[in-house]
């Protein structure tokens, strides 16, 4: 926290957190006088106010070691909850490239949670936040039915994002997961490590099973941009 120059008493009782700079700047738009907190490496931290809420926003980063240091400052920040706004490849044939998925619970493939939770420990969502999101996705859906179908599951995080063999993906999918990131897990348990309520919702990006990549389709920036509005929508 010194280093960084960072007092809980400068962040939100909230914080939005996607991965990439422009999905947060997208966010820092939407805020009534924000405040850059700090800049640090790549890591840029805003402060604003939504509706007469202080809400706070950072990129938290697109894998899991990065989003691990974001993750930790937020935590020693003291933040009373956070919502991850990022993206996921499907592991069903049935969601669609722009469909929402809200996180239930993580599977571990990623090399961050070993050192923060015991082996076998789930991380798991804040059911309250996870309730707000997917209230939020369904409001967002009635005032513009072109968005994608919402699906409530598990979510496998891995490391190695050119190693989803067949054998690897049928494996987490006999384990329950309907969808495949690099953050997830990660963010869930440090979150849960702190006792800090998190939550997440991603945007569906692509399809591992059926090979269909969409980070061209407008579906997907269709579903990205709405993501925005369905974060802010948790905080009022």
């Amino acid at each position: 926290m010194d280093m960084v120059q960072l007092r809980p008493e400068d962040v939100g009782e909230i914080a939005l957190v996607p991965g990439p700079q422009e999905r947060m700047q997208a966010i820092v738009q939407k805020l009534e006088d924000p405040i850059k907190n700090f800049s640090f490496m790549e890591y840029t931290m805003y402060t604003g106010q939504f509706q007469g809420k202080k809400v706070t926003t950072i990129n938290g980063g697109r894998f899991a070691a990065d989003t691990s240091i974001t993750t930790e400052i937020l935590c020693n920040a003291r933040v009373q909850g956070m919502v991850r706004l990022g993206s996921c490849g499907a592991l069903r044939e049935d969601i669609k490239v722009g469909d929402f998925v809200i996180v239930t619970n993580a599977l571990r493939g990623e090399g961050v949670t070993q050192y923060y939770l015991e082996e076998g420990v789930i991380p798991e969502a804040d059911k309250s936040l996870t309730e707000s999101l997917l209230a939020a996705v369904k409001a967002a859906q009635e005032q513009n039915p072109m968005l994608g179908q919402v699906h409530l599951g598990t979510c496998w995080t891995t490391d190695a994002l050119l190693k989803e063999t067949r054998e690897v993906i049928t494996k987490v999918v006999d384990q329950g997961a309907i969808a495949a990131d690099m953050v997830t897990s990660a963010f869930l348990g440090i979150c849960q490590t702190y006792n800090i309520p998190a939550a997440v919702i991603l945007a569906v990006s692509d399809n591992v099973i059926t090979g269909e990549m969409g980070f061209m389709n407008t579906d997907y920036y269709m579903a990205e941009g709405a993501m925005i509005d369905i974060g802010l929508e948790c905080v009022k």
